[in-house]
């Protein structure tokens, strides 16, 4: 396989992460695509503005081509988990039109550089890394953050599914998904030992 060709590989996995993760804001009010559905604060827009964070970084000031973003706090330049959530003043257009900005730019930094290239990382152990790396972390990072919005939408409203043009899940209405959750319900508590393993337990949150 030729370098070409590989990079070619990583950026589409890479585009195909960025566009499911901003599928799962469509359709959404203001409040939906801002509000915490964990413990922990996890909101869609919020995921959108970090991965926009890492991409400005890694991708911009990594390799010398810095790029305006909100700061990683994880890089100790914000307070804690600044970057994870959107305050009241910042727009939902502003924060996916900033993302699709940074997409561009991450886009020129692939394309005018070789896989081996090497920038460097401000923080962290591995402050010496190539353009593959970087391509491969994103791509990580990415995709485990589209899926936080999977569960994070389907704890919203019930949406769900891989991408627009694809569910990736089985054909069902509302019936057959809550008898499927129901199964799961009762092999849960079978396996636990849990009493009540033969009722239904009633659908999942929403």
């Amino acid at each position: 396989m030729t370098a070409f060709d590989a990079k070619a590989d990583l950026h589409l996995y890479l585009q195909d992460a960025r566009d499911a993760l901003l599928w799962k804001l469509d359709g959404l009010s203001e409040y939906d695509v801002r509000r915490p559905l964990t413990p922990s604060g996890t909101n869609l827009l919020g995921l959108v503005k970090h991965v926009t964070a890492a991409e400005a970084v890694y991708f911009g000031e990594t390799f010398g081509r810095p790029f305006e973003a909100a700061p990683l706090w994880i890089a100790g330049r914000a307070e804690p988990n600044a970057d994870l959530w959107a305050t009241a003043e910042e727009t939902r257009e502003e924060i996916v039109g900033l993302y699709r900005r940074v997409w561009a730019h991450s886009d020129e930094t692939v394309r005018t550089l070789p896989l081996d290239a090497v920038g460097r990382v401000g923080w962290g152990q591995r402050a010496e890394v190539t353009l593959h790396r970087i391509l491969v972390h994103a791509i990580a990072e990415t995709d485990r953050h589209a899926g936080h919005a999977d569960i994070v939408r389907e704890l919203v409203d019930g949406g769900r599914g891989l991408r627009a043009a694809d569910g990736n899940l089985p054909e069902g209405d509302e019936s057959w998904w809550q008898d499927h959750h129901d199964r799961v319900e009762r092999a849960a508590r079978e396996a636990a030992g849990v009493p009540g393993a033969e009722a239904g337990t009633g659908g999942p949150a929403r």
